[in-house]
């Protein structure tokens, strides 16, 4: 994802970044901000609708930001490297290294982006009650942002991978049945349950009329039942080659030649035969080199039978 993005800065030595999607939503956001302020201050100037529409819209973005910084700082916090956090379509997303190695981190981890958004959803309606009366444009820019916040952190809460609520419920699971594959199995299913939801209730949406709300949530929750079941998916994997090491799968069956091979011997009488793609060249039991398919490819194939010692490749 953060490949296909734009980088904007750092914030405690994490990179930040907005995906190309973001500026779909932006704008979006933008424009209805701009027509509600236009309809609720009909007084005021094209200029200041647009003004505090833009606002207001990074402002939002700004918190979703902070959101994410909350995950963050309790990954680092637990030792756990974040690679970056990226602003996409759907919000923010926080990119970690690799997962918790204890529930208490996990559910820790989760819940600081909801504890986040909660706060800055009460200082935004703190904001609004002291504005009130005296700024009646911040006052409702306040409110606004206030209540999506709060929306924020409860949405975060519903206990379906890959929402917060869901990592949170991986983390009961897993305390409770000392399993992060089963743990993880659980959030997910219980977060394709909810996907199906939101997908069935923005198809309701749509077919009642108010089309663009449904689409909306559709897609939310056709996004949640993708990563649900990714997440599901990868923890079967997990699962499955759980206790399994590289030596258990390896091919210990190595392919020894003589340095005194030519080309033409090493792949017609070895390579071919026996599927390798590479051989240890030896000179009775010292080890000399390793020749490779790719290598053998770059010779020249009317000097292959020449009494040309493979040997030149470990030089």
């Amino acid at each position: 994802m953060f490949g296909q993005s734009l980088r904007f800065g750092k914030i405690l030595g994490i990179p930040l970044g907005v995906n190309y999607s973001w500026f779909v939503i932006f704008a979006l956001i933008t424009l209805s901000l701009t027509t509600q302020f236009r309809y609720e201050h009909p007084h005021w100037v094209l200029a200041e609708h647009i003004i505090f529409g833009l606002s207001t819209s990074l402002l939002f973005f700004g918190s979703v930001l902070l959101h994410e910084l909350g995950h963050s700082v309790m990954a680092l916090h637990y030792g756990i490297p974040v690679r970056a956090i990226t602003l996409f379509v759907f919000g923010g997303v926080a990119q970690i290294d690799r997962e918790p190695e204890k529930p208490f981190h996990e559910f820790a981890i989760a819940v600081a982006g909801p504890v986040v958004s909660a706060v800055l959803g009460v200082w935004f309606y703190g904001l609004m009650v002291a504005s009130r009366g005296v700024f009646l444009g911040f006052a409702d820019l306040s409110a606004w942002l206030g209540r999506i916040n709060i929306v924020l952190a409860v949405f975060n809460l519903i206990p379906g991978f890959p929402l917060d609520g869901g990592r949170i419920l991986r983390s009961i699971v897993w305390r409770a049945t000392g399993s992060f594959e089963r743990a993880t199995r659980a959030a997910a299913g219980s977060g394709q349950v909810f996907a199906y939801g939101f997908i069935l209730w923005g198809v309701w949406q749509a077919l009642n009329g108010d089309f663009f709300d449904g689409l909306w949530i559709g897609f939310i929750g056709w996004f949640l039942l993708s990563a649900a079941q990714a997440a599901s998916a990868q923890a079967t994997i997990r699962g499955s080659l759980a206790g399994i090491t590289a030596a258990t799968i390896m091919s210990q069956d190595v392919l020894k030649v003589p340095s005194s091979f030519t080309v033409a011997e090493l792949v017609h009488d070895n390579l071919l035969r026996t599927g390798a793609r590479s051989a240890m060249v030896m000179d009775g039991d010292t080890f000399l080199g390793l020749v490779t398919l790719h290598e053998v490819k770059g010779v020249p194939h009317d000097t292959r039978r020449t009494r040309h010692s493979i040997s030149c490749f470990s030089e």
